[in-house]
Protein backbone atom coordinates (compact mmCIF):
# COMPACT_ATOMS: atom_id res chain seq x y z
CA UNK A 1 0.00 0.00 0.00
CA UNK A 2 1.42 3.24 -1.19
CA UNK A 3 0.16 6.91 -0.43
CA UNK A 4 -1.02 9.08 -2.95
CA UNK A 5 1.06 11.29 -3.88
CA UNK A 6 1.92 14.69 -2.05
CA UNK A 7 4.65 17.55 -1.59
CA UNK A 8 7.08 17.86 1.25
CA UNK A 9 8.20 21.26 2.84
CA UNK A 10 10.87 20.83 6.10
CA UNK A 11 9.63 23.64 8.58
CA UNK A 12 12.21 26.03 9.37
CA UNK A 13 10.69 27.25 12.74
CA UNK A 14 7.18 27.78 14.33
CA UNK A 15 6.62 30.65 12.29
CA UNK A 16 7.68 28.88 9.00
CA UNK A 17 4.99 26.45 10.04
CA UNK A 18 1.70 28.83 11.09
CA UNK A 19 2.68 29.98 7.51
CA UNK A 20 2.33 26.78 5.55
CA UNK A 21 -0.60 25.93 7.54
CA UNK A 22 -2.08 29.68 6.81
CA UNK A 23 -1.17 29.40 3.35
CA UNK A 24 -2.25 25.85 2.54
CA UNK A 25 -5.25 25.33 5.01
CA UNK A 26 -6.91 21.68 4.60
CA UNK A 27 -4.48 20.40 1.53
CA UNK A 28 -1.69 20.24 4.40
CA UNK A 29 -0.46 17.91 7.06
CA UNK A 30 1.80 18.13 9.63
CA UNK A 31 4.65 15.41 10.59
CA UNK A 32 6.76 14.67 13.03
CA UNK A 33 7.00 11.16 14.37
CA UNK A 34 4.25 9.76 11.26
CA UNK A 35 3.34 7.14 13.65
CA UNK A 36 -0.08 7.97 13.08
CA UNK A 37 -0.74 10.07 10.02
CA UNK A 38 1.37 7.21 7.62
CA UNK A 39 -0.59 4.37 8.33
CA UNK A 40 -3.67 6.36 7.28
CA UNK A 41 -1.91 8.24 4.13
CA UNK A 42 -1.02 4.32 3.12
CA UNK A 43 -4.85 3.29 3.54
CA UNK A 44 -5.72 6.67 1.34
CA UNK A 45 -7.73 7.72 4.70
CA UNK A 46 -5.82 10.73 4.65
CA UNK A 47 -4.57 12.24 1.13
CA UNK A 48 -2.94 15.92 1.58
CA UNK A 49 -1.21 17.66 -1.01
CA UNK A 50 1.51 19.21 1.09
CA UNK A 51 2.81 16.97 4.10
CA UNK A 52 4.84 19.99 6.21
CA UNK A 53 7.41 18.22 8.60
CA UNK A 54 7.81 19.71 11.81
CA UNK A 55 9.88 16.97 13.41
CA UNK A 56 13.30 19.10 13.54
CA UNK A 57 11.92 22.65 14.76
CA UNK A 58 13.74 23.22 18.10
CA UNK A 59 10.61 25.32 19.32
CA UNK A 60 8.26 22.46 19.27
CA UNK A 61 10.63 20.29 21.43
CA UNK A 62 11.70 20.43 25.12
CA UNK A 63 10.22 19.93 29.20
CA UNK A 64 10.59 22.82 30.92
CA UNK A 65 8.96 23.83 34.45
CA UNK A 66 6.49 26.92 34.42
CA UNK A 67 4.66 28.09 37.68
CA UNK A 68 2.53 25.40 38.67
CA UNK A 69 2.55 23.52 35.42
CA UNK A 70 4.68 22.13 33.12
CA UNK A 71 5.63 22.90 29.55
CA UNK A 72 6.17 20.41 26.65
CA UNK A 73 6.81 20.62 23.22
CA UNK A 74 4.32 19.10 21.07
CA UNK A 75 7.21 17.44 19.13
CA UNK A 76 8.11 15.81 22.39
CA UNK A 77 9.01 12.29 21.40
CA UNK A 78 7.55 9.93 24.23
CA UNK A 79 11.17 8.50 24.65
CA UNK A 80 11.77 12.46 25.45
CA UNK A 81 9.05 12.06 28.18
CA UNK A 82 10.44 9.17 29.36
CA UNK A 83 13.28 10.43 30.01
CA UNK A 84 12.88 13.81 31.33
CA UNK A 85 13.76 13.97 35.17
CA UNK A 86 11.56 17.10 35.80
CA UNK A 87 8.96 15.20 33.83
CA UNK A 88 9.43 11.94 36.46
CA UNK A 89 9.63 14.38 39.69
CA UNK A 90 6.64 16.82 38.85
CA UNK A 91 4.11 14.72 36.97
CA UNK A 92 5.29 11.11 37.24
CA UNK A 93 1.32 10.05 35.86
CA UNK A 94 2.79 10.63 32.28
CA UNK A 95 5.46 8.51 32.13
CA UNK A 96 3.39 5.66 34.06
CA UNK A 97 0.93 5.84 30.89
CA UNK A 98 3.91 6.85 28.13
CA UNK A 99 5.49 3.70 28.45
CA UNK A 100 2.28 1.84 27.46
CA UNK A 101 2.45 3.68 24.26
CA UNK A 102 3.25 1.66 21.20
CA UNK A 103 6.40 -0.55 21.47
CA UNK A 104 10.36 1.15 21.73
CA UNK A 105 10.47 2.15 18.01
CA UNK A 106 6.92 3.87 18.14
CA UNK A 107 7.82 5.91 21.45
CA UNK A 108 11.23 6.93 19.89
CA UNK A 109 9.71 8.54 16.93
CA UNK A 110 5.99 9.49 17.92
CA UNK A 111 5.14 12.43 19.61
CA UNK A 112 3.14 13.89 22.34
CA UNK A 113 1.30 16.29 20.67
CA UNK A 114 1.16 14.36 17.61
CA UNK A 115 -0.67 11.43 19.82
CA UNK A 116 -3.33 14.35 21.25
CA UNK A 117 -3.84 15.73 18.26
CA UNK A 118 -4.56 12.56 16.17
CA UNK A 119 -7.83 12.54 18.16
CA UNK A 120 -8.28 8.63 18.88
CA UNK A 121 -10.27 7.36 21.91
CA UNK A 122 -8.25 4.50 21.85
CA UNK A 123 -4.76 6.06 22.52
CA UNK A 124 -3.04 5.79 26.05
CA UNK A 125 -2.65 9.89 25.65
CA UNK A 126 -6.01 11.40 25.76
CA UNK A 127 -8.23 9.82 28.90
CA UNK A 128 -4.47 11.10 30.95
CA UNK A 129 -4.77 14.67 29.26
CA UNK A 130 -8.33 15.11 30.07
CA UNK A 131 -7.84 13.34 34.04
CA UNK A 132 -4.96 15.41 34.21
CA UNK A 133 -7.11 18.59 33.18
CA UNK A 134 -3.94 19.54 30.84
CA UNK A 135 -4.56 22.67 28.34
CA UNK A 136 -3.53 22.50 24.87
CA UNK A 137 -1.48 25.80 23.58
CA UNK A 138 -2.96 26.38 20.14
CA UNK A 139 -1.50 29.02 17.72
CA UNK A 140 -2.29 30.49 13.58
CA UNK A 141 -1.37 34.08 12.20
CA UNK A 142 -4.49 35.26 13.77
CA UNK A 143 -4.25 33.94 17.15
CA UNK A 144 -2.83 31.68 19.75
CA UNK A 145 -5.48 30.44 22.43
CA UNK A 146 -5.20 27.50 25.01
CA UNK A 147 -8.26 24.64 24.89
CA UNK A 148 -9.08 22.73 27.93
CA UNK A 149 -8.14 19.08 27.31
CA UNK A 150 -11.74 17.84 27.82
CA UNK A 151 -12.97 20.46 25.05
CA UNK A 152 -10.36 19.49 22.39
CA UNK A 153 -11.24 16.35 21.23
CA UNK A 154 -15.02 16.74 19.37
CA UNK A 155 -15.50 13.53 17.57
CA UNK A 156 -13.84 10.52 16.80
CA UNK A 157 -10.57 11.35 15.25
CA UNK A 158 -11.71 15.15 15.53
CA UNK A 159 -10.14 17.55 17.61
CA UNK A 160 -10.22 21.52 18.10
CA UNK A 161 -7.75 22.12 15.39
CA UNK A 162 -8.50 24.52 12.85
CA UNK A 163 -6.68 23.76 9.88
CA UNK A 164 -4.57 26.80 10.05
CA UNK A 165 -3.69 26.10 13.76
CA UNK A 166 -0.02 24.28 14.89
CA UNK A 167 -0.65 22.26 18.35
CA UNK A 168 2.31 24.41 20.24
CA UNK A 169 2.66 22.63 23.67
CA UNK A 170 0.78 20.99 26.04
CA UNK A 171 1.12 21.98 29.38
CA UNK A 172 0.36 19.70 32.86
CA UNK A 173 -0.16 20.35 36.29
CA UNK A 174 2.55 19.66 38.92
CA UNK A 175 1.66 16.98 41.07
CA UNK A 176 2.84 17.04 44.66
CA UNK A 177 2.89 14.48 46.89
CA UNK A 178 -0.43 13.90 48.23
CA UNK A 179 -0.95 12.57 44.66
CA UNK A 180 -0.52 9.08 43.04
CA UNK A 181 -1.92 7.36 40.11
CA UNK A 182 -2.04 4.07 38.07
CA UNK A 183 -3.10 3.27 34.50
CA UNK A 184 -4.61 -0.15 33.78
CA UNK A 185 -4.41 -1.35 29.81
CA UNK A 186 -6.19 -4.39 28.66
CA UNK A 187 -4.90 -5.61 25.06
CA UNK A 188 -4.60 -7.97 22.67
CA UNK A 189 -0.55 -7.74 22.86
CA UNK A 190 1.32 -5.24 25.10
CA UNK A 191 2.21 -2.67 21.86
CA UNK A 192 -1.42 -2.66 20.93
CA UNK A 193 -4.27 0.36 20.99
CA UNK A 194 -6.28 -0.71 24.36
CA UNK A 195 -9.46 -2.29 24.37
CA UNK A 196 -9.98 -0.65 27.01
CA UNK A 197 -7.46 1.71 29.66
CA UNK A 198 -7.89 3.39 33.05
CA UNK A 199 -6.10 5.97 33.99
CA UNK A 200 -6.51 7.44 38.06
CA UNK A 201 -5.44 9.65 39.51
CA UNK A 202 -6.09 9.73 43.47
CA UNK A 203 -5.20 12.56 46.15
CA UNK A 204 -5.52 12.22 49.44
CA UNK A 205 -5.21 13.30 53.04
CA UNK A 206 -4.51 11.14 55.84
CA UNK A 207 -6.92 8.34 55.16
CA UNK A 208 -9.71 10.65 53.06
CA UNK A 209 -9.73 11.11 49.27
CA UNK A 210 -10.13 15.02 48.41
CA UNK A 211 -9.77 14.64 44.60
CA UNK A 212 -9.71 11.77 42.34
CA UNK A 213 -10.13 11.36 39.02
CA UNK A 214 -10.24 8.84 36.33
CA UNK A 215 -9.72 8.94 32.58
CA UNK A 216 -11.35 5.91 30.41
CA UNK A 217 -9.71 4.91 27.43
CA UNK A 218 -12.19 3.75 23.93
CA UNK A 219 -15.22 3.98 26.20
CA UNK A 220 -16.74 6.71 23.22
CA UNK A 221 -15.74 8.29 20.60
CA UNK A 222 -13.45 11.01 23.06
CA UNK A 223 -11.72 10.26 25.60
CA UNK A 224 -13.98 10.44 29.09
CA UNK A 225 -14.38 10.90 33.02
CA UNK A 226 -15.59 8.33 34.84
CA UNK A 227 -17.50 10.99 37.16
CA UNK A 228 -19.81 8.67 38.79
CA UNK A 229 -16.84 6.93 40.11
CA UNK A 230 -15.22 10.18 40.75
CA UNK A 231 -18.49 11.74 42.87
CA UNK A 232 -18.54 8.32 44.56
CA UNK A 233 -14.88 8.86 46.01
CA UNK A 234 -14.66 12.86 46.44
CA UNK A 235 -14.26 13.09 50.21
CA UNK A 236 -14.61 8.93 50.76
CA UNK A 237 -12.34 7.77 53.42
CA UNK A 238 -10.02 5.24 51.87
CA UNK A 239 -11.03 1.39 51.85
CA UNK A 240 -11.38 -1.08 49.95
CA UNK A 241 -15.24 -1.18 49.72
CA UNK A 242 -15.67 2.24 49.03
CA UNK A 243 -13.29 1.76 45.69
CA UNK A 244 -14.64 -1.42 44.95
CA UNK A 245 -18.81 0.62 45.23
CA UNK A 246 -17.21 3.62 42.88
CA UNK A 247 -15.48 1.14 40.34
CA UNK A 248 -18.73 -0.24 39.61
CA UNK A 249 -20.29 2.85 38.48
CA UNK A 250 -17.02 3.47 36.00
CA UNK A 251 -19.39 2.64 32.69
CA UNK A 252 -21.83 5.37 33.88
CA UNK A 253 -22.67 7.48 30.48
CA UNK A 254 -20.30 6.14 28.29
CA UNK A 255 -21.27 4.54 24.84
CA UNK A 256 -18.39 2.01 24.33
CA UNK A 257 -17.92 0.91 20.85
CA UNK A 258 -18.37 -2.76 19.63
CA UNK A 259 -15.78 -4.28 16.84
CA UNK A 260 -13.50 -7.58 16.23
CA UNK A 261 -12.13 -6.93 19.26
CA UNK A 262 -14.84 -6.34 21.66
CA UNK A 263 -18.45 -6.13 22.24
CA UNK A 264 -19.71 -2.68 24.47
CA UNK A 265 -20.77 -4.79 27.27
CA UNK A 266 -17.32 -6.62 27.45
CA UNK A 267 -15.66 -2.94 27.43
CA UNK A 268 -18.33 -2.22 30.36
CA UNK A 269 -17.32 -4.80 32.51
CA UNK A 270 -13.65 -4.10 31.67
CA UNK A 271 -14.22 -0.64 32.65
CA UNK A 272 -15.56 -1.48 36.01
CA UNK A 273 -12.66 -4.09 36.59
CA UNK A 274 -9.56 -2.16 35.06
CA UNK A 275 -10.83 1.24 37.25
CA UNK A 276 -11.01 -0.95 40.90
CA UNK A 277 -7.58 -2.46 39.96
CA UNK A 278 -6.06 0.80 39.14
CA UNK A 279 -7.35 2.81 42.21
CA UNK A 280 -6.43 0.12 44.42
CA UNK A 281 -2.98 0.31 43.09
CA UNK A 282 -2.64 4.51 43.22
CA UNK A 283 -4.39 4.02 46.82
CA UNK A 284 -2.30 0.80 47.51
CA UNK A 285 -5.19 -1.52 48.35
CA UNK A 286 -6.45 -4.91 47.79
CA UNK A 287 -9.62 -3.95 46.02
CA UNK A 288 -12.10 -6.99 44.97
CA UNK A 289 -13.21 -6.82 41.20
CA UNK A 290 -16.92 -5.16 41.69
CA UNK A 291 -18.37 -7.71 39.03
CA UNK A 292 -17.30 -10.93 41.34
CA UNK A 293 -20.35 -13.00 41.70
CA UNK A 294 -22.59 -11.08 38.83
Amino acid sequence: MFPAAFDYRRAEDVDDVIALLHEHGDDAKLIAGGQSLLPLMKFRLAAPDLLVDIGRVDGLRGVRRQGDHLLIGAATTHQDVLDSAVVREHCGALPAVVRHVGDPQVRHRGTLGGALAHGDAAGDLPALAVALEAELVLASQKRRRRVPAAGFFDGYLETALAPDELLLSVRVPVLDDSWSWAYEKFAPVSHAWAVVGVCTLVRRVGDRITDVRVGLTNMGDVPLRATHTEAALSGATVSPAAVTAAAGLADRDTTPPSDTNADADYRRHLARVLTARALGRALDLAVPDPDAGA
